[in-house]
């Protein structure tokens, strides 16, 4: 069986009483795009009967993906989060709904019985955030940010005591910076790190720890994820569903581009970075997680992030690291060295105002690169 797949503006108050529907199977399935986009090409006219909702992917680091979530996918994500949290709450949407944690925001807005309050100015406005949260007036009370958010609203007296004031900061979209998280834990902000994707149907790794029914495993060095929450697929790109949905064990996991470990004495998931951030410079390879990590841990560093730039001589490719701080790049590059080998030591660093985002947030590598080029 069939149902129809209906592109629609992800304008909060309008999406989530299609999205009540969709996932009563009172309506149509649903494709959130955003507002004043043209509609999408090559839609196609109908999904399997058990999709409930098709979420594009940003496209920051490739060709974009339309993910098809069945309700039970849906439903799933959302009952692990209120299990998670502790309880049912009222959630302050501060995300793009047409992306997975906008779109989660709502979903669990539905499941446990509340109304989001919404924030207008794209959540990145502490003046704003802090005015939307004055309206939140439900026992418990729950948002979810990207780490540029966070940032914003803890420089921010008004913005900061929005954030005290919520029950549970979910924090995901890209690895947050320890320092920020730091920062934010000790302002007394209930802040949890999340990790997961559009194929999960939002985060499904809580502080390092699977929520819900989730499973982790670590298959060559790659982040595997299985469980309840899992997509469908894609749509109408069988090639892409086959490298990113497997079986194995006798079971259905999502694997994922990231590179990570368990830690043997927690049992903690640790996102180390991207299978592809390997890079060879100068006949010796370097990860370019570490070497960001390595970065922000210089005092004064601010936001990093460590891209790849091509290399027309014989060494091959170059890193680079953007940051919003103030370094002294001899200093850091021969911290580098010592810490990650040779390679580091050809490290280029561009300071810029900000680090370049996609529109969920994460972000923008190929933006990123081309600034680093020209500088």
């Amino acid at each position: 069986m069939t149902r129809a797949l209906r592109a629609i503006e992800a304008d909060p108050p309008r999406l989530l009483e299609a999205l009540r529907a969709a996932l009563a199977a009172d309506g149509p399935a649903l494709h959130p795009i955003a507002i004043g986009a043209p509609p999408p090409a090559a839609l196609p006219a109908t999904v399997p009967q058990r999709i409930a909702v098709v979420v594009g992917t940003s496209g920051s680091t490739g060709r974009p993906k339309r993910v098809a979530l069945s309700t039970s996918a849906l439903l799933s994500s959302a009952a692990a989060a209120e299990a998670a949290l502790g309880g049912p709450g009222q959630w302050l949407l501060a995300l793009p709904a047409q992306w997975i944690a906008g779109l989660g925001v709502l979903v669990r807005s539905i499941t446990m019985g509340t109304e989001p309050v919404v924030v207008g100015s794209g959540g990145l406005d502490p003046v704003a955030v802090a005015a939307a949260a004055d309206r939140l007036d439900a026992d418990r009370r729950y948002t979810s940010l990207v780490p540029v958010q966070l940032a914003a609203l803890l420089e921010h007296e008004g913005g900061r005591a929005a954030l005290q004031r919520l029950d549970g900061v979910l924090v995901g979209g890209q690895a947050a910076p320890a320092a920020l998280l730091a920062r934010a834990r000790d302002a007394g902000v209930a802040v949890v790190t999340t990790y997961g994707a559009s194929e999960t149907a939002g985060g499904c790794v809580w502080d390092g720890r699977p929520v819900g029914d989730t499973a982790v495993a670590i298959l060559d060095g790659r982040i595997h994820l299985a469980g309840a929450a899992l997509a469908d697929g894609y749509l109408d790109d069988p090639e892409r569903e086959a490298e990113a949905f497997v079986e194995h064990d006798g079971r259905r996991w999502y694997r994922t581009d990231d590179a990570g470990v368990i830690e043997p004495d927690s049992g903690r998931l640790v996102v180390t970075g991207r299978v592809d951030d390997v890079i060879v410079s100068g006949g010796a390879k370097l990860h370019l997680g570490e070497l960001a990590a390595t970065v922000a841990g210089v005092p004064g560093a601010g936001e990093v992030l460590a891209v790849a730039l091509a290399d027309d001589g014989a060494w091959g490719a170059v890193p680079a690291v953007l940051h919003t701080g103030a370094l002294d790049a001899g200093e850091v590059r021969a911290l580098a060295v010592a810490a990650l080998g040779p390679a580091a030591g050809r490290l280029r660093l561009v300071r810029v105002d900000r680090i370049p985002v996609t529109a969920t947030g994460k972000p923008d590598r190929a933006a990123a690169a081309a600034i680093a080029r020209r500088r």
